[in-house]
């Protein structure tokens, strides 16, 4: 009998990994659960006939979607396994060659009640086409007021994952890859204050593996201490204010500049699964600017990069 496949040892991980995240996130929630969906989609045609690339997926997935928690007003925890091949004109940005492809991942959004509570994006997966594999995804972390001991705890621990794995990550050039991945070029400013994020790691298969594996683990240290230390913060109307502003920055930025959505939606993708990454409630403000010397200019000064580790 052969062994697993690299594909198929990733996909148990990631099923394993979406698990230990939602008990963790409900044991935060102390009584909410996760509205459990579990899908299937047979082979079917281009999902955009005007893009001669559309893929054609097949697959399945398990999506976890919490809305009005005690702690969480919205978030999902989502676990997809795809195959298929691509339209007549194969993508020349991804490695790899032919028409066939296949991808395993777990994505997570969770956005939280509490203002002084960051929202926080995490991504991990493994693609594969033709005989060419690779991984990639990263974590980040998004507040809405600054706490510099809560930046400091995140990026110290994805550090120390990466340091753990000198082989194959670099924190430095992973962080500032999530800087940049992460900025909304028409605002001039990042989404929060990042975390790292990688893509096409496929040197050193095993390692990148064990790389993979321990950096989303990681996501459960990573933030729940944080979400804990904001637990039951108190705030004023002002601050649910600001949060809801800054929530349509995070939507401009997933439905402008997120290579994700912009995939899943133009290739026929399942759209509620795409779209769970949207706060439940944001605001827009014409010509907002927060007061200066103030907790919020405070915190857009800081949505540049900068080392939280030193």
């Amino acid at each position: 009998m052969s062994s697993p496949s690299l594909f198929d040892r990733a996909t148990d991980h990631m099923i394993a990994l979406q698990e230990s995240i939602l008990a963790a996130v409900e044991e935060l929630e102390g009584g909410a659960s996760f509205r459990r969906d579990d899908w299937e989609r047979e082979e079917g045609g281009e999902g955009d006939a005007s893009n001669p690339a559309a893929p054609i997926l097949r697959g399945w997935g398990r999506t976890r979607v919490i809305e009005n928690g005690r702690f969480f007003e919205r978030g999902g925890v989502n676990l997809s396994v795809v195959e298929g091949r691509f339209g007549s004109v194969a993508p020349t940005h991804m490695p790899g060659d032919g028409h066939q492809f296949r991808a395993v991942g777990v994505s997570l959004v969770l956005h939280p009640h509490n203002p002084f509570a960051p929202t926080v994006h995490m991504n991990y997966r493994r693609m594969e086409r033709g005989s060419t594999g690779w991984f990639g995804g990263g974590a980040d972390l998004t507040p809405n007021y600054l706490f510099e001991e809560d930046a400091r705890h995140f990026h110290t621990t994805l550090k120390t994952v990466c340091d753990a794995h000198p082989g194959v990550a670099n924190h430095t050039a992973m962080k500032e890859e999530c800087d940049r991945y992460f900025t909304i070029p028409h605002r001039g400013e990042m989404r929060g204050v990042g975390g790292i994020f990688f893509d096409h790691m496929m040197t050193q298969p095993e390692e990148s593996f064990a790389f993979l594996r321990d950096a989303s683990q990681a996501f459960i240290p990573a933030y729940l201490p944080i979400a804990r230390r904001r637990d039951n913060t108190p705030f004023e109307p002002h601050h649910r204010q600001w949060q809801l502003l800054r929530r349509g920055r995070y939507v401009e930025f997933n439905l402008v500049n997120d290579r994700g959505t912009q995939f899943g939606l133009r290739t026929g993708g399942r759209i509620e699964s795409i779209l769970m990454s949207m706060p439940a409630n944001a605001s827009w403000a014409y010509d907002h600017h927060p007061a200066p010397g103030s907790d919020e200019a405070r915190m857009v000064a800081a949505l540049q990069p900068r080392d939280w580790t030193a």
